[in-house]
C-alpha cells in the first residue's frame, strides 16, 4: 500500500474552486472564539466545496495567522461574509430561499442519522463561482409533505454557550449529533465536519440523487 503524492490528489487550483459548481450548503458561524475552529471550518468546506461560510458577531475572520495555521489557505477558496449578528445573517438567508437548521441539543432536536429521512429540500440552484451572497434565489416551498425547492443553511454556536436563542428561534429544526459517553460535547470544528461529510455523502455516496432529504 502505497501513500499517494500531492500530485496525485487531484487538488482544485484557487481559480479552479473559484470557478466549479458549489454545493448549496452555507455554515454559519455564530459567535465562535477559537480562530483554530474557524481555520478548521473553512478547510472543512473548502474540502466539500460548500458554497460559503458567514460569520457573524465576535467570530475571528480573516486574514489573521491564527485562523491560517488550520485553514492552510482555505479563506482563499470559500466564499466568506461577516453579518454583525447571527439573527441578521439568518433573516437574509431566509429572503434568498435557504432552509435553516441549527446544530444543538434542545428539546425536539432530530438526531443526525434522522436527519436525511423525513422530506426532501432540492439541491440544486449553486452556481458556478458563485458565493451564497451573489446567487439569486426564488423563495423556499413551505410544503413539509413534499419537497422544498431551496438550500441549506447550517448555524453552529459558540463553544461554551451554543447556539443563541434568538437564532434557534429563527431556524427550521435542530440537528443533533448522538453522543453516548458522559461529555456530550463535541469541538465545533469536529461537529461541523460530521454534520457537513453526512450531508455530502447522502448525496455523493448514495447515487448522487439531486435531493437532500430533511427533517
Amino acid at each position: 500500500m502505497r501513500k499517494l503524492s500531492m500530485d496525485e490528489l487531484g487538488r482544485k487550483s484557487v481559480d479552479e474552486f473559484k470557478g466549479s459548481e458549489k454545493r448549496p450548503v452555507v455554515v454559519v458561524l455564530d459567535n465562535i472564539r477559537s480562530m483554530h475552529n474557524v481555520g478548521s471550518v473553512f478547510r472543512t468546506a473548502d474540502a466539500f466545496l460548500l458554497e460559503g461560510i458567514v460569520l457573524c458577531g465576535y467570530t475571528p475572520r480573516p486574514p489573521h495567522r491564527d485562523i491560517h495555521k488550520t485553514a492552510l489557505g482555505a479563506t482563499e477558496t470559500v466564499a466568506w461574509e461577516y453579518v454583525e449578528t447571527t439573527v441578521q445573517a439568518l433573516q437574509s438567508l431566509r429572503e434568498e430561499g435557504y432552509r435553516l437548521f441549527a446544530v444543538e441539543q434542545t428539546e425536539g432536536s432530530i438526531p443526525l442519522q434522522q436527519f436525511l429521512e423525513h422530506y426532501s429540500i432540492h439541491f440544486g440552484g449553486a452556481r458556478a463561482g458563485k458565493s451564497p451572497m451573489e446567487t439569486e434565489n426564488g423563495k423556499s416551498n413551505e410544503n413539509h409533505a413534499g419537497t422544498v425547492d431551496g438550500k441549506l443553511a447550517v448555524v453552529f454556536g459558540n463553544e461554551v454557550s451554543g447556539v443563541e436563542p434568538e437564532a434557534l428561534a429563527l431556524c427550521d429544526g435542530c440537528i443533533e449529533i448522538p453522543q453516548w459517553g458522559m461529555k456530550h460535547s463535541l469541538n465545533i470544528s469536529v461537529a461541523a465536519g460530521i454534520v457537513i461529510w453526512e450531508l455530502v455523502r447522502k448525496h455523493e455516496v448514495n447515487g448522487k440523487a439531486d435531493r437532500f432529504p430533511v427533517y
